[in-house]
């Protein structure tokens, strides 16, 4: 961004109190000035000496089934840089509404390996708004460097859909995507998650999003029941397809109907490996009474264009 103001915080913000603020805030909309045009906040909010807990980093990894290592899971780094793209969504100046806003989509590129114990500098903006049939998009940008450095180890672009909030000025429109026949294959897998789970996933990854944590809270905020995070199926899509800690590979999950609590959900990973070699894998997951996919994804190497 040119132009932004870089604000540093002291410390990686708790998300529970952004939370809090938010559901304090969430009338800011009926403020703004009609036909005055908005845009996001030209600021970079950015931690310095950031580090993980080896025992959160543990629990995280037991619970999506992975493989505890010397470097950081690529969806644990998320949850060490999701707090600080909260605090640029609770700013007085972003325009969207942050209770209800519908995750669709991450795109992760992880360069480079995130060891334990070093104090990493996290930073996160708001990329812009775009228009969008059922409201307004926005992409949050968040990234993790080595410490007293501009070398990037990790990149995570996430994209948000605040329904019903049409802003003006937001003219940039993205076509509406034809949604492919999901046609379920055979599974490779099956997940039986209990009601508990997205208060276990809050537990490791600090993200007490109430949608999240029981069927009255989710209801409050419109929902039929409580959700598994997004976040926590992709995590453990990515375990189970091994390539959840190494580097130099990018990552993108599109999130289609969302996991209500209690759940089995059946699972597809594929890897793509021509002459011995892997060039990728795809992995989605789906209700089996429905056939309605709740997400698919792919992970490649760096270097590789998607398959």
């Amino acid at each position: 961004m040119s132009g932004e103001q870089t604000v540093i915080l002291q410390e990686v913000p708790s998300l529970a109190r952004l939370y809090l603020n938010a559901a304090g805030t969430a009338a800011k909309q009926r403020l703004l000035k009609k036909g005055q045009p908005v845009t996001v906040p030209r600021a970079v909010h950015e931690v310095h000496s950031v580090t993980a807990d080896v025992d959160r980093v543990t629990a995280f990894q037991r619970l999506v089934h992975g493989t505890v290592r010397t470097e950081l899971p690529s969806a644990y780094v998320h949850t060490l840089a999701f707090p600080v793209a909260m605090s640029v969504m609770t700013r007085d100046d972003f325009p969207l509404p942050l209770l209800g806003l519908v995750h669709l989509e991450n795109t992760v590129e992880h360069f480079a390996p995130v060891p334990f114990g070093t104090g990493l500098t996290v930073r996160a903006h708001a990329a812009g708004l775009l228009a969008h049939r059922s409201g307004t998009l926005v992409d949050m940008v968040a990234e993790v460097l080595e410490p007293g450095s501009e070398d990037l180890l990790w990149r995570g672009t996430s994209r948000y859909l605040a329904k019903g909030v049409f802003l003006p000025g937001v003219d940039t429109a993205i076509p509406a995507a034809e949604r492919e026949e999901f046609r379920p294959p055979v599974p490779t897998g099956q997940w039986r998650l209990g009601v508990d789970t997205g208060r276990d996933y809050a537990a490791v990854s600090g993200d007490y999003n109430p949608i999240h944590l029981s069927a009255l809270s989710a209801k409050a905020l419109g929902m039929k029941t409580s959700i598994a995070h997004g976040m926590y199926s992709v995590a453990r899509a990515l375990a189970e397809s091994g390539h959840d800690s190494e580097a130099g590979i990018r990552w993108h999950v599109t999130f289609e109907a969302p996991v209500y609590l209690p759940a089995t959900v059946a699972v597809g990973i594929r890897d793509e490996a021509p002459a011995g070699e892997w060039s990728g894998t795809e992995f989605q997951a789906w209700n089996q009474r429905s056939a309605r996919r709740h997400f698919h994804g792919t992970v490649e190497p760096l270097n590789r264009s998607a398959f």
